[in-house]
Order: C-alpha cells, then structure tokens, then sequence
C-alpha cells in the first residue's frame, strides 16, 4: 500500500494500532443480551478530575484569546521544578526549570516528537536503531519508524523482571543505537525500574551517545512504594557528564496522576541541550499548550491533595480484583499503574471469550508485542486488564472473567 500516493514506506511499516486490532478481533463476536458490558480494555482513568481544574480554567479564562509561547511559562515551569524537586528529592537548585522543562501536550505527543529529535539519518554509517520493552507502548514503535530508524525489541518477560533485558545489547547494537524508550513504571506490566537498572541505562546512554527517554506517566499510581526516578539517580551519579541530566529525557502527564486525560498537559524534563532542541521541534510542530491549561496544570502540579484521594481509589480497585483472582492468571500487584497482566493462555482466544460469553472487554497482550527472533512473541498468552471503573464493576468484571476463563 502506498500512503498518499507518495510512496513513504515508513507508513506502510507500521502495524496497527493496538486498538483497532481489537476491534478486528471482536468484529463478528456479539456479547450476550442482557449483560451490561464492561470495558476494560482502555485506560482512560474514570475518576472525577479536581475542582482546582475548572475554577483555575475559570479564573484564567481572559487569556484564551493569546497565543502561548511554545515553552509555556514561568510559573508553569517553577511549579514543574518545585515538584520534581520534592518527588524526586533533587538536590535544591540542581535542575534549573528556566533551560530543563517545557510542557508538552500530554506524554504521548512527546515521546513521539522525541523520536524526530533523537534519531539522525545514519548513526555509524549505519540504520540507527530505536530501542524500546517488548512489550511496549505502540507510540515508541511508530515514532521509530517514522523518524527513520530501526525498532529493537528488548524482551521484557516475567524472567527479565518485566524490564527490557539490558544483557542482551552487544557492541554492535550499541553503537548504531540513537534512543532508548524506556517506560517505568511500565505499560501494560506495570514493573518499575529499580535505581541500580536506571544508573545502567544512563550509563549505556553517554557511553554510546544515545539518548534516554523514560516515560514515567504512571509514576504516581502506585502502591505505597514510590518508583524511583531517572532525574533522582542521575543526580547521584558522579561520572563527569557535562550536567547531571546528560542524554536524558523524562516525561510525565496529568492523565493519570491527576485523572486529566483530556487536559492534554503534562511536561518533558532533563538534558538542557536537548531541551532546547525539543522546544524549537515543538514550534514547527505545536502550537503550544493554551495558557488557561499551563495555570490549571500548574495549580496541579503543587496539590498532592487530589493525588493521595487518586492513588487511594486505585488501592481499592486492586483490593477488590485480588480479592476475586486471588492466585489465578499468575495475579500480582504491580508497582505502578492501573492494568493487570494476566496470563491466560492465549491472550486473543481469550478476548473473544470474554466478549461473546462475559461482555467484558479486554486487550490481547500479543497486540503490545513482537514476535522475537525465536518466533515467540512475549505477550501472547496475556491479556491486559484497565483497572478504571470503581471497585464493584472491578470485582464484577473479575468474576466473570474467572468464570469463563
């Protein structure tokens, strides 16, 4: 197939989205009559957003008639700074929010234009190549592609702690390797990285001259056990790096920390240089985040009120789906975000059951996957499970999963 008429076989690499596979998938299955469906295939939090959104939109509304500058504004980027300051316990002063953050229009869009900004035409004289988990977020795999280079699958499986397996990078992938997307805590798993695996990253990273991009979106829905951070480590590494954020990028959202999908804000921070790089990107590519919304997110971003109230419903979700699965499906508690990984065999077969015979709505793990180099692919005998809707349709949707499956 060719896209546009012009030809780009980038386009024509790409797979497609893990969504519109489901509903491929699903296509000629009808749930039952008489059964509410339940979806949990999407994680879009359910949760009512903060009253501190609309009365922040409201008290700032004057300024929708302004163009806002690509790199937000200073309060934006002080309230950012003071967060990442106390969440991360960076040494005061250390990371300057003036040259190391600038807002974004939610993760996604980020870790997308990372990808244009990272990847050059050749790397070594040769392709270079994206690293990213197998499995993974489909945005690093497309974003790969179409920046011109190669996507490399790291296996990230129940051996590996669900962690891309760092063992397996060799010189020669290494040297032709332009950026790493590395997700903790990680989607659809929900592992997190420990301080000891980011310091090794970070190391592979300036040692090859590749760029580290950690998506931490879903950092702040855990359990109790704060995941650690990839500013908070580099801050402690001693190893004569121009600055301590070298060839590193963080990205965080609203979406789940503060159940803010449609607000569409959130922030990358790290490497000045890069930074800098990424904000002239962004002022051919964006139009930059409205000024009403830079308020409301930063008014967010200093309340952790509304974040341990968020956190406290999740708790009680998984509380409640434990309670049901108990043991089944190799059932854990995850460090971070809201999705259940469990194994059931065959992840599509057991979608369409779930569909035809429960009404329940889920994704196939394959759908997050490639298939490796050993014909396996990693997430196939899983589903992932979207933790969104309260408590009672958690434990329901769980019972009727138990019972089919």
């Amino acid at each position: 197939m060719t896209v546009f008429g012009l030809g780009n076989d980038r386009f024509d690499r790409l797979s497609d989205y893990p969504f519109t596979r489901l509903n491929q998938l699903l296509a000629d299955v009808t749930p039952p009559s008489g059964v509410r469906p339940l979806a949990l295939s999407l994680g879009e939090p359910q949760h009512a957003p903060p009253a501190l959104i609309s009365e922040t939109l409201a008290a700032n509304a004057h300024l929708w008639g302004k163009y806002p500058p690509v790199n937000g504004t200073a309060d934006f980027r002080a309230a950012v700074g003071a967060w990442l300051e106390r969440r991360y316990r960076l040494p005061p002063g250390r990371l300057d929010p003036e040259l190391s953050v600038l807002p974004v229009a939610g993760s996604r869009e980020a870790l997308f234009l990372t990808a244009l900004l990272a990847v050059p035409q050749r790397k070594a004289g040769q392709t270079p190549a994206v690293l990213m988990p197998n499995p993974f977020y489909a945005v690093y795999e497309g974003a790969g592609l179409l920046a011109g280079g190669e996507p490399v699958f790291l296996s990230a499986t129940r051996e590996t702690g669900f962690l891309p397996d760092l063992d397996a990078l060799t010189p020669a992938v290494l040297e032709r390797t332009a950026l790493f997307y590395l997700c903790s805590p990680g989607n659809p798993q929900g592992a997190a990285a420990t301080a000891g695996y980011l310091a090794r990253a970070i190391g592979l990273a300036r040692r090859w001259g590749f760029v580290l991009a950690v998506d931490e979106c879903y950092a702040e829905i855990h359990n109790g056990v704060e995941p650690v951070g990839a500013l908070q480590v580099a801050a402690g590494l001693e190893d004569g790096a121009r600055s301590p954020w070298s060839n590193l990028l963080v990205f965080h959202s609203l979406s789940k920390r503060s159940s803010a999908a449609g607000l569409r804000s959130g922030f990358v921070a790290g490497d000045p240089d890069l930074i800098q790089g990424f904000a002239r990107l962004r002022a051919y590519s964006n139009a930059g985040t409205p000024l009403p919304v830079l308020a409301a997110a930063a008014a967010l971003w200093r309340d952790e009120t509304h974040v341990e109230m968020n956190r406290a419903l999740y708790r009680a979700k998984f509380d409640a789906a434990a309670a049901i699965l108990g043991d089944r499906f190799g059932f854990y508690r995850p460090d971070g975000g809201f999705f259940l990984w469990l194994d059931v065999g065959c992840g599509e077969q057991a979608c369409r059951r779930l569909w035809g015979e429960a009404a329940v709505r889920v994704l196939p793990g394959a759908y997050f996957a490639r298939t490796g180099a050993d014909g396996v692919n990693p997430g196939a005998a899983y589903i992932r499970v979207a933790l969104v809707h309260e408590p009672e349709l958690v434990a329901e949707a769980a019972a009727r999963m138990v019972a089919i499956l």
